[in-house]
């Protein structure tokens, strides 16, 4: 197959991003990945503001696309695919994608798919950014984590794009509790990296000091039950309970960080328990890691720790941390392997993607 340009567009949350990847048969080569990050816009209301996001995305996407096709050195019409988030996401920031998108596919006459945002996530591990090509082989069947901060899920994938739910949150995903702790502990957004690094601290501070000033216990929710399903919202009520029992120690740094290791040790000693669990009934070949909490530290080299000693044999991939949020160039992998995948008859349609691709909130992973 010869080489295709593939343009992609995210906008499913605060982050506007534009892509452009050279696709081969068995390689792909990021040309450009633009992003522009609305994290400073959102912090003083502690989360996202669709309406707001929705604004900055308007403002940001024409400029992104432009610098987008400069870096890559090609012109629109030398495009051959656009892609575009199309859910799961804010409605009003998923909209401003996929009309431009649309808008974008009439007028240079290019075939359109969508790209389920979270495909996308799990696709990322298919770049390797330092190298800029060389496409990841994954051995199939594969386990998914995904933990992000809209999702916590297991996937198990037996092909490319055959997605099968094994295990997911019954209420918040750990992103999500990342995210609410960090607002109780009032030490900012976003949450995942404000708890790291605090955590990662007082993690150092035990070793220099052979023990932490406080003795800290939370839950580890659902580690034990029989399924592979999570549930955060609990640990997350504990450490509200724990703050309430101690209101003052909240003006001590050493007292948050202690709370910051405690919590972030129990979610990833659950995420860590049922991904080996999954594997030990599913027997994967591979072992992914996806989603925006994949940039943790401490769950990258758990999961990693624990597959070595549990499953041995089985493969461990983890995506490049300048490609765990949100960003298109993961979209544009996930394209590729779609448009691979599609019939002709397909493909056909994808031509008249701009009459027919629409934005869905809630749209679910098949």
């Amino acid at each position: 197959m010869s080489s295709k340009f593939i343009l992609a567009i995210e906008t499913s949350c605060d982050e506007t991003a534009v892509a452009v990847l050279r696709s081969n048969e068995d390689s792909l080569e990021v040309l450009s990945n633009q992003i522009s990050s609305q994290v400073s816009l959102h912090a003083q209301w502690g989360g996202v503001v669709p309406n707001l996001a929705a604004r900055e995305h308007v403002k940001n996407i024409a400029p992104l696309l432009d610098k987008a096709l400069s870096e890559a050195k090609i012109p629109l019409s030398q495009v051959d695919l656009i892609s575009a988030v199309n859910g799961p996401g804010l409605i009003p920031a998923l909209l401003v994608g996929v009309n431009f998108a649309k808008t974008l596919a009439y007028l240079a006459e290019k075939p359109l798919i969508g790209i389920h945002h979270i495909e996308g996530h799990i696709y990322a591990n298919y770049i390797n950014s330092a190298e800029k090509s060389t496409e990841r082989k994954i051995e199939f069947p594969a386990l998914v984590l995904v933990v992000s901060g809209g999702h916590t899920q297991l996937v198990l994938m037996k092909d490319h794009l055959q997605y099968e739910i094994v295990g997911q949150t019954l209420d918040d995903a750990a992103g999500e509790a990342f995210d609410k702790v960090a607002r109780i502990l009032g030490i900012g957004y976003p949450g995942g990296p404000a708890v790291a690094q605090r955590a990662a601290a007082y993690e150092s501070g035990i070793r220099d000091q052979g023990s932490g000033r406080f003795d800290l216990t939370l839950p580890r929710p659902m580690m034990k039950s029989k399924d592979l399903n999570f549930s955060f919202s609990g640990l997350k009520t504990a450490v509200l309970y724990e703050t309430k029992k101690n209101p003052n120690l909240l003006k001590d740094e050493d007292y948050i960080a202690a709370v910051c290791h405690e919590f972030q040790n129990s979610a990833v000693d659950v995420l860590v328990s049922k991904t080996i669990k999954a594997a030990k009934e599913f027997h994967p070949n591979t072992v992914l890691l996806a989603g925006g909490v994949s940039a943790n530290t401490e769950l990258r080299t758990r999961l990693g720790e624990a597959i070595s000693e549990f499953i041995p044999n089985t493969l461990y991939k983890i995506p490049d941390t300048s490609l765990t949020g949100d960003n298109a160039a993961m979209i544009a992998s996930a394209a590729h392997f779609r448009w691979q995948k599609m019939t002709d008859a397909e493909k056909e349609k994808a031509k008249v993607g701009w009459k027919t691709l629409q934005a869905d909130a809630n749209l679910k992973l098949r």
